[in-house]
C-alpha cells in the first residue's frame, strides 16, 4: 500500500467560548506551555487562533476561539451548550497534495475539495467526522 507519509500529531485543537481565550491561554502559561503562534483566520474558518508548545516538541494545542456565528468553531460551542471542547485532531503529513488525492482515491469522506492554506503558512484540508467519530486535519508543514 502506498499510503502517504503521516508524520506524528501536528496539534490538538480545542474550542474556546467567545471571549474566553486570553483566560485559557493564561492558563495553558501557568503550566509552561509557551505561545508560539496568534493569528486570526479569517474566510471559511472565522477564528482566532493561539498555538502553545509543550515542552519544546513538535505538538502543539492550538486554542480557537470564533470570530463571528457563522464559525465551525461555534458550531462545536453550540452542539456542546456553549462550553469548550476538542475541535480537531492534526496530522502532519510531507505532502498535503498526495495525502489528499491518497484519501479521496480510498474513498474517504473529505470535507475540502483539496488542499487549502491554512494558518502559520500551512496547506491543509480536513477530513469529515463520520469517518473516525472526530473531525480531522491534515496538515503540511510552510516551506521554508
Amino acid at each position: 500500500m502506498d499510503v502517504p507519509g503521516f508524520l506524528f500529531i501536528d496539534h490538538l485543537a480545542i474550542a474556546v467560548p467567545q471571549g474566553g481565550l486570553e483566560a485559557q491561554v493564561e492558563s495553558y502559561r501557568r503550566l509552561g506551555f509557551c505561545e508560539v503562534h496568534r493569528e486570526d483566520v479569517l474566510g471559511l474558518d472565522q477564528v482566532r487562533e493561539v498555538m502553545l508548545e509543550i515542552g519544546g516538541g513538535p505538538n502543539l494545542i492550538q486554542l480557537l476561539e470564533p470570530l463571528s456565528p457563522a464559525s465551525p468553531v461555534q458550531k462545536v460551542l453550540d452542539r456542546n451548550n456553549g462550553k469548550g471542547r476538542i475541535a480537531h485532531v492534526a496530522y502532519r503529513v510531507q505532502n498535503a497534495q498526495a495525502a489528499f488525492d491518497y484519501l479521496k482515491s480510498e474513498g474517504f469522506n473529505l470535507v475540502d475539495n483539496g488542499p487549502r492554506p491554512g494558518s502559520r503558512g500551512t496547506t491543509m484540508f480536513f477530513v469529515h467526522p463520520k469517518e473516525f467519530g472526530y473531525l480531522i486535519e491534515i496538515v503540511e508543514a510552510p516551506c521554508s
